[in-house]
């Protein structure tokens, strides 16, 4: 198991990254200061593959287990789902000692982190991230949230868990489609950190597409040593963690433009990445053949590189308006400056924001 320090002070915690060690997790936890009840949210799918294995670990290790299974989707990533396990927690008589514990995908992260943070004002949980993109993305930080039908994220909170628990098992049973959705993440890190990476990514395709798990291993422990260096110098994102944006603007507008349902969240974020690269060229901060190199690369994972067809543009470029990213109106970018180095653009004009918009509309 190799294991990864995100430093924060007293809610400083461990990245733990092993194959097949989700049977171990109640044992690891027996050195916490966890009440005995414990709450597992997950969807029916992943509480199928992996529900059992999980609860027959915190039982032998003394905890009691409640079950709170959410639908799967973007789409139920909202209040109503929130309401629901807030009534699981309340009729269990969980207290301020009990814990939570995520299992699956972002979605279910976000909600689940969400809802500890506040419930009584507070109590802890862990992420057990089954899919890659939550693996070294969403589980890893302390964002929670739930999205409004106006916009993606815009309730929410800062809650760090107090353990992330990887388990690249769980990729072989993740649909193809959601694994490249994951990739997405990993190839941003690459743009705004480390070329290496990119560079990885490009050489070693194969290998990864193939699931090895020596190649899985290196883009997942690399991708959350990046965001815990990130996360470690900047929590609440007051500065360099905006650079964990990049591709998100336009992203989360395409998301919320297609109502959460038809577009995967890394599909979305590649797409964003791509026109954002392109005002980054259009603004002279990049050559063209940076932007065909990123668009090649997405392209050999098979994420899309063109705006959907049928997108309602006008409510597309509205949603970037309420991004919360957003200063006194004013939209802020993430652009590249090369592989491995980004910077943060507050002034980007609309006329821009729409030439790049239009270049990837027939793509």
């Amino acid at each position: 198991m190799e294991k990864i320090r995100v430093e924060l002070g007293d809610r400083s915690y461990t990245i733990a990254i092993g194959s097949s060690i989700i049977r171990n997790l109640g044992q690891s936890l027996e050195r916490f200061d966890f009440g005995r009840k414990i709450g597992v949210i997950s969807n029916p799918t992943v509480f199928h593959l992996y529900g059992r294995p999980l609860t027959e670990s915190l039982v032998q290790s003394g905890f009691e287990c409640i079950e709170i299974i959410l639908p799967d989707g973007e789409e139920y990533k909202n209040l109503s789902s929130a309401e629901k396990i807030y009534e699981a927690l309340l009729s269990a008589k969980f207290d301020r000692k009990s814990a939570i514990i995520a299992l699956g995908g972002g979605v279910i992260g976000d909600i689940a982190g969400f809802v500890a943070s506040t419930y009584m004002r507070g109590i802890d949980f862990v992420q057990v991230p089954t899919t890659l993109l939550a693996q070294v993305d969403s589980s890893v930080g302390g964002k929670t949230g739930v999205n409004h039908i106006l916009g993606k994220n815009m309730i929410g909170t800062f809650w760090q868990p107090r353990l992330v628990w990887v388990d690249i098992a769980t990729l072989h049973t993740l649909s193809r489609r959601d694994f490249l959705s994951g990739i997405a993440e990993i190839v941003k890190y690459g743009i705004i950190w480390d070329r290496d990476l990119f560079e990885f990514l490009e050489r070693e395709r194969e290998f990864i597409l193939s699931l090895n798990p020596d190649d899985l291993t290196h883009i997942i422990r690399r991708s959350c040593e990046i965001k815990a260096d990130v996360v470690s110098r900047d929590e609440r994102e007051t500065g360099l963690r905006a650079i964990l944006n990049f591709g998100h603007t336009i992203g989360h507008a395409i998301e919320t433009a297609t109502g959460y349902a038809s577009v995967l969240h890394g599909e979305a974020i590649a797409i964003g990445m791509l026109v954002e690269s392109q005002i980054a060229h259009l603004l002279g901060s990049i050559d063209a053949d940076v932007v065909r190199r990123f668009r090649n690369l997405i392209n050999a994972y098979g994420l899309p590189s063109g705006i959907p067809a049928g997108l309602d543009i006008p409510l597309f470029l509205e949603s970037m308006k309420l991004d919360k990213k957003a200063v006194s109106g004013m939209l802020r970018f993430v652009l590249p400056d090369r592989i491995g180095s980004v910077s943060l653009c507050d002034n980007v004009p609309e006329a821009v924001i729409r030439q790049a918009v239009d270049h990837f509309l027939s793509a």
